[in-house]
């Protein structure tokens, strides 16, 4: 098969190496990119003189009836074609002849690549952060509907403190608000340099105006180095890195669910339309969204160590290893967004059992540093208030009592400060709702992070 870029070689190649070589049925998803970029371009090579403005024209018109008919599907992405670059620059040619040629002066196909796959970079950062900013308002709604509800709260999976489901769901919304302050940083970054004029890597000898076609494509400068600029791929890995740990922050939950929706927690129920059931065991429901949820994040991993290890040896500038970025970048960013609606989705539905949280609550002696805490308003040092607590927990366990049912003249044989409003100091809403300071787990304190996320959501819709 004849190569436009024949020349140097006979510009034939084995079926073998076209298949190996072969990018577009991974990156024809670029195509709108593409065109964008190359309408740009066009325009500026006009605006400089080194083609004629008709000619330019031409090219404009060429290129935005490509984009319509792929869109439209009158014009399908030939599957044998190198690349969507090679592809779309072969119909212009087909459909306005020579003059389709000039539209490559100034331009390689390694700044246009770098190009393109920054600006899907930057427009899929803003559909994940709206995919987010959704999954943000379903906790803080489910937050607010069960604030009073209230679970045990764990450390090393063991009982440790009463605390709200509310605050619960909001220490995850607090976790996708510092992923969509990664993201922004990164499209931060990502448009304060545009590759495109760097050519293949040393630049180009005509009189280009970069600046002026960056801000075409709304970016804020150019790269200023022309061979960093066509082997730069900082912006992929940080993608990528957000994203898998966006993919983190969904496991955990994913894990809490898993865990919450089992007999033995019985925290939650999950609506039959978001479980499967088993094939042999008929009373099976199964938290799959979860677990597939849970599951697809090794995956957003391995194509983040994918990627580090194609960059991570290779000499400046363009190599043809870095082709293998894009798909690893697909899957991870398409990956999440379907993760993230999965949840937006679950969530929103799930049913919150409080009456099972509350009894659960109730065993472990949860409130044990309540107790504590009550000695020392007394005036005990918290370490002697701390060992007082420690051995009345051991005394309850030895008799099957929870500390809020202890008869007074009992808590009188561990320290005589302990008087009759120590029951009522142990009620588990009371230590709920005495730990009100800032980002704690009273009402209080969870409405007032409810109204920190639902602020910072408004702030967005404004943008």
């Amino acid at each position: 098969m004849d190569k436009m870029w024949a020349g140097r070689t006979a510009g034939t190649t084995a079926n073998l190496v076209d298949e190996i070589n072969s990018s577009i049925a991974v990156d024809r998803r670029l195509y709108k990119r593409d065109i964008a970029g190359s309408i740009a371009h066009a325009k500026m090579l006009a605006k400089q003189g080194i083609i004629p403005q008709q000619d330019a024209d031409a090219i404009v018109e060429g290129l935005t009836g490509i984009e319509k008919d792929i869109t439209s599907g009158a014009l399908s992405i030939d599957p044998t074609a190198e690349d969507i670059h090679m592809f779309v620059e072969s119909i212009l040619t087909q459909r306005i002849g020579d003059t389709g040629k000039m539209l490559h002066t100034a331009r390689s196909r390694n700044d246009q690549v770098a190009l393109d796959t920054k600006m899907y970079c930057i427009e899929e950062i803003d559909n994940i952060d709206y995919l987010l900013c959704k999954l943000m308002e379903v906790l803080a709604d489910k937050a607010e509907k069960n604030t009073d509800v209230i679970l045990p709260g764990y450390t090393h999976m063991q009982h440790a403190q009463p605390v709200s489901f509310g605050q619960h769901m909001m220490a995850y919304a607090m976790m996708f608000d510092r992923d969509r302050s990664r993201l922004a940083d990164c499209k931060k970054r990502m448009f304060e340099a545009s590759p495109i004029g760097a050519c293949a890597l040393a630049g180009t000898t005509f009189d280009i105006d970069r600046q002026y076609e960056a801000e075409l494509l709304g970016f804020n400068g150019i790269a200023m180095n022309s061979m960093d600029a066509v082997s730069d791929r900082d912006h992929f890995v940080e993608l990528m890195s957000a994203a898998a740990i966006i993919m983190m922050h969904t496991s955990r939950l994913s894990e809490e669910i898993v865990m919450w929706a089992t007999t033995e927690f019985g925290f939650i129920q999950l609506p039959d339309e978001y479980t499967t059931g088993s094939s042999i065991m008929p009373q099976k429901k199964n938290p799959d969204v979860a677990e597939l949820c849970r599951g697809k994040t090794g995956r957003v991993y391995g194509n983040l160590m994918s990627l580090l290890t194609v960059l991570k040896g290779l000499p400046l500038a363009y190599n043809k290893d870095i082709q293998e970025d894009k798909e690893p970048l697909f899957d991870s960013v398409e990956t999440v967004k379907l993760c993230i609606e999965a949840f937006i989705e679950m969530v929103e539905v799930m049913e919150v059992n409080s009456e099972n949280m509350y009894e659960s609550a109730k065993q472990g002696y949860v409130n044990a540093t309540d107790l504590a805490d009550y000695l020392v308003v007394k005036g005990l040092p918290f370490r002697d208030a701390y060992n007082i607590s420690g051995r009345v927990v051991s005394y309850c366990l030895g008799r099957g009592v929870i500390l809020e049912e202890l008869p007074l003249e009992e808590y009188k044989q561990f320290s005589p400060l302990i008087e009759e409003d120590v029951h009522q100091r142990l009620q588990l809403r009371t230590c709920v709702e005495r730990r009100n300071s800032a980002g704690g787990t009273s009402p209080a304190s969870v409405r007032a992070q409810i109204e920190f996320i639902r602020a910072k959501l408004a702030d967005q819709k404004q943008d």
